[in-house]
């Protein structure tokens, strides 16, 4: 069956720019703490939040693959929920007792005009598929929507339960509605390209964190070792992305693409935290070397796993797969070991340029 076009269309690019400064105000949670005791304490929290929006967007763009019209009722839900985005992503400061309610109430809101979109096209869906997915959405954001305007009602420790299990129920919940997916499949290329963008903004976040590095008093081989990094890590992603996979697939859910992006997303996000503040003196380099490569390896992984949706000869083989594994393996233990911001960076650019060049020559073999 031929996929049909669908042109990824200018008010879902306006929607995604609230996102880049939401993943900013996302990894500022972690960015500024003082030691690695309060990093481990606010990385729970960082998780749960990146969650929150990553979902967001993920349920936003599915419902617009597949119904999305560009109408004014589409731009109307997309204005309301960039104001709601916005509101959000300026709550949490402080401490969590100050923002938990405000940023649960208005994520609770933000739900529910998801639900609503999808409750008013099932009420004007003409077949049974259609009703049948939508209704399915509306459990899981109808379940997100009660259990977190449930949760302001309660002291902060219960209200924080019910929250959590509101979030993670949202996200997890689609794996167990696949089967009735399949009977409304995405447009594959439009999810794709929808998924490209959002890493995209996710990369300009970690190259707007790095730029200190580029300052008369900065300036010096570690800066263009980071930034190396960062591009090496750009590279591998746009040949998997952008010249390996097959963008033609037909009849496909879209699940697995959106929840390997998780893995690439959360990957980024702690890469760009610790190439910003591995070279602070004040925190523990330790920590810092195992969420630059915490982050590596989810990225990696995300980009692995993407390797299923390759044209029929680009599959990946089992040694290239531990060429990663062990690179990345090899570069944490190497870092951890000496723990010196220049040869921390030095490590991990040769561990990226390993992986990409490794990658690159694989899949351009395979083409030949």
């Amino acid at each position: 069956m031929k996929v049909l076009p669908k042109k990824v269309q200018l008010t879902e690019l306006f929607y995604d720019l609230v996102f880049v400064f939401a993943i900013s105000k996302v990894t500022g949670l972690i960015h500024h703490v003082e030691n690695a005791r309060e990093f481990l304490e606010y990385f729970g929290l960082f998780a749960i939040v990146m969650i929150v929006f990553l979902n967001t967007w993920m349920v936003q763009t599915v419902y617009t693959n597949r119904y999305g019209k560009n109408s004014l009722r589409d731009i109307i839900f997309f204005m309301l929920d960039m104001a709601i985005l916005l509101f959000m992503s300026n709550t949490f400061t402080g401490e969590i007792t100050m923002w938990f309610r405000p940023f649960v109430f208005a994520t609770g809101l933000l739900s529910l005009t998801l639900f609503l979109e999808y409750f008013l096209t099932y009420r004007t869906a003409k077949d049974s598929v259609t009703k049948e997915v939508t209704q399915k959405f509306m459990y899981i954001l109808g379940f997100r929507t009660v259990m977190l305007l449930l949760s302001i009602l309660f002291s902060l420790k219960v209200g924080l339960i019910l929250a959590v299990l509101g979030i993670l129920g949202s996200w997890i919940l689609p794996l167990f509605f696949t089967r009735t997916m399949r009977k409304s499949p995405i447009n594959f290329p439009h999810l794709l390209e929808r998924l490209t963008l959002i890493t995209i903004i996710t990369f300009g976040e970690t190259i707007v964190d790095i730029a200190p590095y580029f300052t008369l008093k900065t300036i010096g081989l570690p800066s263009l070792l980071i930034f190396g990094v960062v591009c090496l890590l750009f590279m591998t992603y746009i040949t998997q992305f952008d010249h390996y996979i097959d963008e033609k697939r037909t009849g496909e859910t879209g699940v697995l693409l959106i929840y390997l992006h998780y893995f690439i997303l959360f990957g980024l996000s702690l890469i760009t935290v610790a190439l910003s503040f591995i070279s602070e003196t004040h925190f523990d380099d330790h920590v810092a070397v195992l969420c630059l490569y915490g982050g590596l390896m989810l990225f990696y992984i995300g980009i692995l796993i993407a390797a299923r949706y390759n044209q029929g000869k680009l599959h990946l083989s089992p040694q290239l797969v531990g060429l990663f594994g062990v690179t990345t393996i090899l570069g944490a233990i190497c870092s951890y070991l000496t723990g010196t911001f220049f040869w921390v960076t030095l490590i991990t650019f040769a561990v990226t340029l390993l992986n990409a060049t490794s990658y690159i020559a694989y899949l351009l073999h395979k083409l030949r």
